[in-house]
């Protein structure tokens, strides 16, 4: 296997399965990997899906080039897509003739990360592998019954192993995530590293005002979709008490949104619960900003980068106790953690933190941002730096 010349600039192939303007986790941490590594002078491609209908077609107008691969909606998801790999082996073939990756960074283990891997592999190319995704994110695109969910679930972490351990090194975006891949996918050497992020993005600037909500907002932003169970957030917002007239301000789109729209109806809850759909990254920091506490009730978060955008913007946060979440919660200093599915203890738990004083919630908002600092953006890509030179690495610190 080649390795680069240590400290020149790489030639680097992301290699993802979901890239903007899909709206999830993993098409954000592979845009900002992009950004993060071409802002530090290398030459970063991007191979993803087309994200419309059509052949393949490569955009040269932005920073860097993004290379989209022919691809096809799926009937189940209003965004997601698939590339078959009959139509895409000889695509990746030739766009490796053209780039000359020295290093290649795959986003998942299914068909642009998979055929990316053996592309590489092939031209004796360093590969590095980083995970996104748990079985439990198919579970909204798959009609069946819950043992066929399970054969799925085994199938696809089978799947991983398979394809990632034959990467040089893999890593994923926490050590409960690395724990995870261990025993189901039978991966022995799991780096954890975070997503990372920029928190200077989401803070008040020096002279910045922000006007606030007329009434106590709790925030929720992601893809509306059933593990992310904000159906939950809707039940306690309707059993928080009559006087606090608490509202939800819901960021995103996704599959469940109609089923929540009625729900929220249902409860007369109309005019304390709106629905932005999709906002501009501008938006969304205000948003972050206005709002009094942040809940992220999903049960399959393998780190949950908004969560970490909302602790930026000094926001306390209440999360679900499942998956990677309670790795961003100290209990009573910067939130709260509550039993994944109950609307009731919810409710308490947002009635707390919403009836404290302005002072005593910007005390906890400060905590949320201290705690961000662990999760640094240059951390993470000067260890995925580190990996990409074949340089030793430390653990970094949850």
């Amino acid at each position: 296997m080649t390795h680069a010349p240590a400290d020149e600039p790489l030639t680097i192939l992301i290699a993802c399965d979901t890239y903007p303007p899909h709206l999830n986790g993993a098409a954000q941490f592979g845009y900002r990997l992009a950004r993060g590594l071409h802002g530090k002078g290398h030459d970063v491609h991007v191979l993803a899906p087309n994200d419309v209908d059509g052949g393949s077609r490569s955009d040269l107008d932005g920073e860097w080039p993004v290379h989209r691969l022919r691809s096809h909606g799926v009937p189940t998801h209003d965004y997601w897509r698939i590339c078959l790999p009959w139509e895409i082996k000889k695509e990746i073939s030739l766009l490796f003739d053209r780039v000359q990756p020295d290093v290649v960074h795959i986003q998942c283990h299914y068909m642009v990360g998979e055929y990316t891997l053996y592309e590489a592999e092939k031209r004796g190319i360093r590969v590095i592998a980083t995970n996104h995704f748990m079985p439990a994110n198919l579970d909204p695109f798959l009609p069946f019954p819950r043992w066929f969910k399970n054969i799925v679930a085994r199938n696809s972490w089978k799947d991983m192993g398979k394809v990632m351990g034959r990467a040089a090194m893999v890593t994923t975006p926490t050590p409960l995530a690395a724990k995870a891949m261990h025993e189901h996918a039978f991966l022995p050497d799991v780096l954890p590293l975070s997503n990372g992020i920029d928190a200077s993005v989401y803070e008040l600037q020096p002279g910045e005002q922000v006007t606030p909500h007329e009434h106590p907002t709790v925030l929720f932003v992601g893809r509306l979709a059933e593990e992310k169970h904000v159906d939950v957030l809707i039940d306690a917002l309707a059993k928080t008490p009559e006087h606090l007239r608490v509202h939800a301000e819901i960021i995103g789109g996704g599959e469940v949104k109609a089923g929540l729209q009625e729900q929220v109806k249902r409860l007369g809850l109309q005019d304390r619960v709106v629905f932005r759909g999709l906002v501009s990254d501008d938006e969304l920091r205000l948003a972050y900003l206005r709002a009094d506490v942040f809940v992220m009730p999903g049960t399959a978060e393998l780190q949950s980068l908004v969560t970490l955008e909302a602790m930026s913007a000094s926001t306390p946060v209440v999360l679900a106790d499942a998956m990677a979440l309670p790795h961003l919660v100290e209990p009573g200093r910067n939130g709260y953690l509550f039993t994944p599915g109950n609307s009731d203890q919810l409710s308490e738990q947002l009635t707390s933190i919403l009836e404290l004083t302005s002072e005593e919630r910007a005390k906890m908002g400060a905590e949320s941002r201290a705690l961000v600092d662990r999760h640094s953006l240059e951390a993470t890509l000067s260890t995925f730096e580190d990996l990409y030179y074949g340089r030793p690495v430390q653990q970094q610190a949850f």
